[in-house]
């Protein structure tokens, strides 16, 4: 089960520029999918936000392995899905993210840290 995931976030797009980011969403929507389908990542989900007042549009949510994420960070083809990415919209930011599994170990080293504190 995945313990770590990769956040895409991105903002509006870039003006005059909407058609080729729908492009470009499409192309990063069949990459995860290979990659998924490859082992690469366990899976990724798609989000769509409303509208909020907000700089954060949508995000993807890959899910995988520590071990996983950091080998798809260093893959030409995903840096070449994000270089496209960021010529088409505003805001774009990749995160580490610790999720499912990971979660109570984090919450472990945040409880450790805080006895060592207090």
């Amino acid at each position: 089960m995945a313990d770590a995931g990769l956040f895409v976030g991105w903002g509006p797009p870039i003006a005059g520029r909407e058609s080729r980011g729908l492009d470009v969403f499409g192309e990063a929507i069949a990459f995860y999918g290979s990659c998924q389908e490859g082992g690469q990542i366990e899976s990724f989900e798609t989000v769509l936000l409303g509208a909020h007042g907000g700089d954060l549009s949508g995000f993807f949510l890959l899910r995988g392995s520590e071990e996983q994420c950091a080998a798809l960070r260093t893959r030409d083809d995903f840096q070449r899905i994000t270089a496209r990415a960021a010529l088409v919209i505003n805001d774009l930011g990749i995160v580490d993210a610790v999720i499912d599994e990971g979660v109570g170990a984090q919450i472990a080293v945040y409880q450790e840290a805080i006895a060592d504190i207090v």
